[in-house]
Parts: structure tokens; C-alpha cells; sequence
């Protein structure tokens, strides 16, 4: 079963721990879904890929489009992903089931404390997947860095 990590957001913003995490899985040289619950979210976060900072633009694609297969990372709300991904990265208490998480090479789950009900949402998320025998690692910045906290 792959590994599931969680990422208790405390201080950075959502598009900045998701940039930084999708560049290390690239380097990896995993494919990525990052599945979110709304288009709205997943809007906010396409913009912020493409904008980019310093380093710049990060290749990526909505779902729907002519060549989702071909993305390094895919922006999806479906739980299907054409890309093939290695690793899926959960926003805004996307769901991410035990079965799935098996296949992957690695699950991320991102929460941000200050969205309502984020934090309920990833304990169950936890309780969940570790019942059906995923290895999880529970990471939070809330000391400033981050630290793994936990680990099942």
C-alpha cells in the first residue's frame, strides 16, 4: 500500500505548499493528479501554477482538455485521472479512498486549519485509510518548519 502524508496547513498558503510539493514529486519523476472539491479551488490554484513566482511557470493542465494524458500534473475534480498519476494530492477535503491510495507510489493530503471543518475532515481521512492499512505520516509547520508529527 503506498504512503499517505498529511499536511496540516498552519501558516503557509495552500498554492505555495502545493507548488513546492508538486516540484519535489516531478523531481521524483511522478505524474500528479491534484483533485479538489470545487472548480472555484482548483481555479485559484491554476492561476497561481501558471503565474508561478521566481521560479516560474509549473507545467500542469485543467481535466476536460485535449491532452490530459500527456500533463505532468492534472487538475481534476473526477477521481479519474487520464495523466496516470503516481501520486494524488488532496485540496479542500478532496476525498481519497483506501483503494486508490494502495496504488499509488504516494497520497497527499493538504488542510488548511483556517478553512471550517478542514481539520475533522483529514481525521476521518486518517482514521479511514489507516483502518484499511495505509502507512500514513501526519506533517505540520505549525512550530514554524515542517516537522512529522505523527506516523501510523
Amino acid at each position: 500500500m503506498g504512503e499517505v502524508f498529511f499536511y496540516h496547513l498552519t501558516r503557509s498558503p495552500p498554492d505555495a505548499t502545493l507548488r513546492t510539493l508538486l516540484e519535489r514529486s516531478l523531481a521524483a519523476g511522478w505524474r500528479v493528479a491534484v483533485r479538489g472539491r470545487t472548480d472555484e479551488a482548483l481555479d485559484r490554484l491554476d492561476a497561481a501554477l501558471w503565474l508561478g513566482d521566481e521560479e516560474g511557470f509549473l507545467p500542469h493542465g485543467r481535466a476536460g482538455g485535449p491532452h490530459d494524458a500527456d500533463q505532468p500534473v492534472l487538475l481534476t475534480t473526477g477521481r479519474a485521472a487520464a495523466n496516470r498519476p503516481d501520486c494524488v494530492v488532496s485540496v479542500e477535503g478532496a476525498e481519497i479512498a483506501a483503494e486508490e491510495a494502495a496504488a499509488l507510489a504516494r497520497a497527499m493530503i493538504l488542510f488548511d486549519e483556517r478553512e471550517p471543518g478542514a481539520v475533522e475532515a483529514a481525521r476521518a481521512q486518517w482514521r479511514a485509510l489507516t483502518a484499511a492499512g495505509a502507512k500514513a505520516k501526519y506533517w505540520s509547520e505549525a512550530g514554524g518548519r515542517w516537522e512529522m508529527k505523527a506516523e501510523s
